[in-house]
């Protein structure tokens, strides 16, 4: 079973993951803030994996350092759950409507962190979410999984929709990216790894 718990102290937040890849879509998720906490069920559920995140953070200042901090805890769950990344189908992509919104997500598990995102978001906040804070989570996502990242919106002008239906395109590909389709002990790379 490719699985991980990671654990992030600092003053400013104390985030809890457990991630199992071979899992059912169940999320325990309560991040203090709604509407992430939606997110990433949105994660869990769509893209078949099991899914803890436990956070508080400094919530009375902002919810910066609490949404990052999960996106680089979720990352790091990712990253240490895919170990070398033998086997793994690596590439992906999925495109999601919601309603109006249409969100393409193309993601390479390259070991290389990089990230493109673009969406465009037409309020502030979207409940207890500050709409930048979306870009910020995937890109410090990415950094952490060790991976190649581009998310175009295609369509959308409700913030709610467009945000849902790029989690779930997120989710969408990396269920396809993660998925076994050779030898564990084929790493799917010319250079014979993709862990550095």
């Amino acid at each position: 079973m490719r699985e991980s718990t990671i654990q992030r102290r600092t003053k400013e937040t104390e985030i809890d993951v457990a991630l199992r890849i071979e899992g059912s879509g169940q999320a325990d998720v309560d991040t203090g803030i709604g509407m992430l906490d939606h997110m990433v069920e949105q994660l869990a559920r769509h893209g078949g994996f099991d899914l803890t995140v436990k956070a508080s953070g400094d919530l009375s200042v902002d919810s910066h350092h609490t949404v990052e901090d999960i996106g680089l805890s979720l990352g790091q769950a990712f990253n240490e759950a895919l170990g070398d990344r033998g086997g793994v189908a690596r590439m992906a992509d999925r495109t999601v409507p919601l309603d109006e919104a249409l969100v393409q997500v193309v993601l390479d598990l390259s070991g290389r962190p990089y990230s493109e995102i673009g969406l465009t978001f037409c309020g502030a906040m979207v409940g207890e979410l500050p709409t930048q804070m979306v870009t910020h989570l995937l890109q410090s996502f990415a950094q952490e999984a060790r991976i190649t990242l581009h998310v175009r919106q295609l369509a959308g002008d409700n913030d709610h929709h467009i945000m849902e239906a790029a989690f779930k395109a997120l989710a969408r590909a990396m269920r396809d990216a993660v998925t076994l389709i050779e030898s564990p002990q084929s790493v799917p790379s010319t250079k014979g790894t993709l862990a550095s």
